[in-house]
């Protein structure tokens, strides 16, 4: 099943909020949400890897994380729309490197950022999904703190990351499962050098 299928399977499976219609609709024909880039050339820097981090990340929190008395909805929205922010956000292109064999110059595949909507991250992805759904507030303090460390207001200072995590543990889990997707699951993954 290819990425795009399963995230319908598994959004049409759990997620049955008011919105949620639209909002599915809006990532299917208003962005490049199933084709895009996860990022520039770290992870899943090659077409569909914007789906493919999603899927990992929702296996991750979900095979980890889950137990009896969780939302199924909740795990779903978190982890499938965490990097809702990334559609319509890098632009392919090309750049050249050097071949390293030959010490010829080559054009090779490249993504860079052109953010249209400078909003932050994680509260960019909140601010999106809400536009169509109400979100809960474990699942927008979750999205809004999954970069964990590497969110920007976390290395200015702020310690309202610390207080998310401590009142919501879906908050720290989907951190997690972001990591692991990311550093384990995708390992090796980027079309680009």
């Amino acid at each position: 099943m290819g990425g795009r299928e399963e995230f319908l399977q598994i959004w049409q499976q759990h997620v049955t909020r008011p919105g949620s219609e639209k909002l599915l609709d809006w990532l299917d024909h208003k962005t490049d949400f199933f084709t895009a880039p996860a990022s520039t050339r770290f992870h899943g820097a090659c077409e569909g890897g914007l789906c493919m981090h999603s899927l990992n990340v929702y296996h991750a929190l979900h095979d980890t994380f889950f137990t009896e008395g969780d939302s199924e909805e909740t795990f779903a929205i978190c982890a499938l729309l965490h990097d809702l922010c990334k559609a319509n956000y890098y632009k392919p292109g090309t750049r050249n490197v050097k071949n390293e064999a030959t010490g010829q110059w080559e054009k090779v595949p490249s993504y860079s950022v052109e953010d249209l909507f400078p909003y932050g991250h994680g509260e960019k992805s909140v601010f999106l999904i809400e536009r169509f759904m109400k979100l809960r507030v474990e699942e927008a303090v979750a999205i809004r703190w999954h970069m964990g460390g590497f969110d920007d207001a976390a290395r200015g200072g702020c310690f309202a990351i610390s207080e998310a995590y401590d009142k919501y543990p879906l908050a720290v889990k989907l951190h997690i499962a972001d990591l692991e997707a990311t550093y384990l699951m995708e390992h090796r993954t980027s079309a680009v050098r």
